[in-house]
């Protein structure tokens, strides 16, 4: 079977571009703040993600206990709750005091050493 060769292809000379006015050049490549861009029937907007913060910390037995019987309580009540959310809570409980109120709070809590645990 033998090829055809191809046809070379006549191409018509580029037109040269039209010179246009700077100030419709400047128009016509502005972008739109995204206020004025209309949003899209179809999509609705999504909250943004928060960013976690990954922390480790040392807590005597007894609190910890107390955390536990938190996520008791609360999973009695209807609402079950993870470790997180339970000390997620609680800051914000802190957070909401007035400032005598919080001094009261830190003042009953008794100082630890900081760092790990000694090996039993």
């Amino acid at each position: 079977m033998a090829k055809r060769a191809a046809a070379p292809v006549a191409r018509a000379p580029k037109a040269p571009a039209a010179k246009t006015a700077p100030a419709a050049e400047a128009i016509a490549t502005a972008k739109v703040p995204e206020a004025a861009k209309p949003a899209r029937p179809g999509k609705s907007e999504k909250p943004k993600k928060l960013k976690l913060v990954r922390d480790s910390f040392t807590i005597p037995k007894a609190e910890y206990a107390a955390l536990d019987e938190l996520k008791l309580r609360s999973e009695k009540l209807g609402q079950p709750a993870k470790k997180s959310e339970v000390l997620r809570a609680g800051i914000m409980a802190l957070a909401a005091m007035k400032d005598e109120a919080l001094l009261a709070s830190l003042s009953a809590v008794p100082r630890m050493k900081t760092g790990r645990p000694a090996k039993a």
